[in-house]
């Protein structure tokens, strides 16, 4: 009997050191697993900082040379050919980025004006009102969009986008109208509006998409069964539940459109021209130049010092129009929920 109980006080000993074992071991692993992860969050911050920095400093002999008027006056496309062209002792270092601060706004505003509402209606038939067995299918097309490389929108938008916009709206009355201001070909902001909707819908379709599933089923059945109808539930009670996620669909979107280069360059025009409203369809019709897509199209002249500068100028001012907006729909989420009582 004694030995019996001995046998088992050791089973028992010895099990108990095994779980001990085993959970040290677990805790080893988890010790290791969160400095790793912390290890790579403070390289990714420090990546960040660095980069920064690093445009910064590039871009110094530009700010120090036009101050603020680097982006409050316009002429970018001028002023580049005229330093490329000029002795290397006679090289202007004042730019103006203003057309392209322009172009960039008009553009990405423009887009998500018509792909948000898109995206959510999207969004709502695939989650809430199309069959069960179409609603994955539906999914995986609308992810393989949003993985379209950008180049094939901008070939999308040079073989179909322009040729419409020419036969469409352009005419010779308005082509001899504007000729002294510009050449009107459908290379245009309405061009870029249209491409970019069509680039930075799928990532809003499939960010609202998972928002809206992510929202709890009780909370239509309970609408139902208060006697709402299903499309009141749906703008009543789960697109106001879903609507942070929804909004980090339209500030991914937004970040994609503004830093938007290839597609751009290809559908827009290439000029920093300032679209004028008072010019009616003509606004539209204008041929613009975003930030992104001058530093593309004048990097071949980037053995410049002073436009290499300029260049990196761009840089900076895309990286704080991208945070600034970024900032200012938080804080308008924030204000809105604030309002309701919900923080």
């Amino acid at each position: 009997m004694e030995q019996g109980q001995i046998a088992e006080r050791i089973s028992m000993s010895v099990s108990h050191s095994k779980e001990q074992s085993c959970i040290r071991r677990a805790k080893l692993i988890d010790g290791i697993a969160e400095k790793i992860i912390l290890f790579l969050t403070v390289m990714s911050a420090l990546m960040i900082v660095f980069i920064f920095i690093f445009i910064i400093q590039k871009s110094f002999g530009v700010f120090s040379k036009s101050g603020v008027g680097f982006v409050t006056k316009t002429g970018f496309d001028q002023q580049v050919a005229d330093s490329f062209v000029a002795l290397p002792d006679e090289q202007t270092w004042v730019f103006g980025v203003l057309g392209l601060l322009a172009g960039s706004l008009l553009t990405t505003l423009g887009a998500l004006l018509l792909a948000v509402p898109m995206g959510i209606g999207t969004a709502v038939v695939i989650s809430e009102l199309s069959p069960m067995w179409t609603r994955k299918f539906l999914q995986s097309v609308i992810r393989l969009l949003a993985a379209i490389p950008s180049i094939l929108f901008g070939l999308i938008g040079m073989l179909v986008v322009i040729p419409f916009i020419q036969k469409t709206f352009v005419t010779t009355e308005l082509q001899l109208k504007y000729i002294q201001f510009f050449q009107m070909d459908g290379k245009s902001l309405l061009a870029g509006i249209l491409v970019l909707s069509l680039m930075i819908l799928p990532i809003i379709v499939a960010l609202s998409v998972d928002a809206i599933n992510a929202v709890p089923k009780k909370y239509m059945e309970a609408s139902l069964a208060l006697g709402l109808s299903r499309w009141r539930s749906i703008v009543k009670v789960v697109l106001p539940s879903a609507k942070s996620g929804i909004l980090a669909g339209a500030v991914l979107g937004m970040g994609r459109a503004m830093g938007e280069a290839i597609a751009l360059s290809m559908v827009t025009g290439g000029v920093g021209h300032i679209p004028n409203p008072a010019n009616g369809t003509g606004f539209l019709l204008t041929p613009v130049l975003t930030l992104a897509s001058a530093i593309v199209n004048k990097s071949e002249a980037m053995s410049v010092p002073s436009i290499e500068s300029a260049l990196f100028g761009c840089g900076v001012v895309l990286l704080l129009t991208t945070t600034i907006l970024s900032i200012s729909t938080r804080v308008v989420e924030y204000a809105v929920k604030r309002r309701q009582g919900l923080v």
